[in-house]
């Protein structure tokens, strides 16, 4: 009994150094996943905030005035812009400017459209120059004419900006060819002449249309691509008359209505002044015919008129 007793403890105790080891086993690969864990973790999130901090980099970043930053894209738009200008400059010589400014805007690219000058003494002499010049040299253009032709007086430019009108343009031009299109198509299956002719008088309209928007577009294109600037170069005494812009509304209705009646009142004193020497000259014909008609007049024998009271003559008797 003792031996059986003795197995028993001794079996018991074999059985708890057994859970033990395998007890110790288990939480030691259990405490190294734990550990191992929060440095896996602490990896992932580095590399995370790296992504985000170069995609933050890589995207363009807008600050409004209030510090928020926004990451909205910008679209830059092509934008048709018609560019003109006036510019008045006092010169020395007018002839010799007038080529410089030819050789300028030659030069950059550009060509005169329009001249007109003066036949006036050499210090009163005026010239206007209309020249057409890519916008890119458009800036450059006019600071030589302020610097080296002579004395800016003045300087007055504006832009339009065409592109909703181009883009208008283009469209309507597209749906005018496509209706064309469809309107030949149906011409070839018209029946009878009744149709064929309605057709064809359709396709005459279209075509109308179909050439003034390409002529609208001509015309936009030609203006965007190229600059206008209105060149007026003075002598050194010449006076620079510049037209001023007339006020809206009333005070416009009321200065338009004086500048009429000015330019009446001068038409009637100038038809006076021409017509005024030739009465002169005609009074002395004038007073020689009524003089001779009065005369005339005096000379004519005057009817005798019968005495007061007398009755009618009688009649005379005729004679065989």
């Amino acid at each position: 009994m003792r031996r059986i007793r003795h197995g028993i403890a001794l079996s018991a105790a074999c059985a708890a150094l057994l859970l033990t080891g395998c007890g110790g086993g288990t939480a030691t690969p259990q405490s190294a996943t734990g550990a191992a864990a929060p440095e896996m973790a602490t990896e992932d999130s580095g590399s995370a905030a790296q992504d985000q901090r170069a995609l933050k980099r890589a995207q363009p970043q807008q600050t409004s005035k209030d510090g928020l930053v926004s990451n909205v894209k910008v679209t830059l738009q092509d934008r048709q812009v018609i560019y003109t200008g006036n510019m008045s400059v006092r010169v020395k010589r007018v002839s010799a400017a007038v080529d410089l400014a030819k050789q300028i805007v030659t030069a950059a690219g550009g060509y005169l459209s329009k001249e007109e000058s003066s036949s006036a003494t050499e210090s009163q002499e005026t010239a206007t120059l209309e020249f057409k010049i890519p916008p890119n040299a458009y800036g450059g253009v006019i600071g030589r004419f302020g610097k080296e032709l002579g004395t800016q007086l003045s300087l007055n430019q504006a832009t339009q900006d065409v592109t909703l009108q181009v883009a208008d343009v283009n469209s309507r031009l597209k749906s005018a060819e496509q209706a064309l299109e469809s309107l030949r198509s149906l011409l070839k299956r018209a029946d009878t002449i009744g149709q064929v002719l309605d057709v064809e008088r359709e396709i005459s309209a279209r075509e109308a249309d179909l050439e003034s928007l390409q002529a609208q577009q001509k015309e936009l294109a030609a203006q965007v691509s190229m600059a206008t600037l209105t060149l007026r170069l003075l002598g050194p005494v010449a006076v620079d008359e510049e037209p001023e812009e007339e006020p809206a509304g009333f005070l416009g209705g009321l200065k338009s209505g004086w500048n009429a009646l000015v330019s009446t009142v001068k038409v009637l004193l100038t038809v006076l002044g021409a017509v005024l020497p030739w009465l002169v000259a005609s009074l002395p014909l004038v007073a020689l015919l009524v003089y001779l008609v009065r005369r005339n007049r005096a000379r004519r024998p005057r009817l005798a008129s019968p005495p007061p009271g007398a009755g009618p003559s009688e009649p005379r008797p005729e004679t065989a």
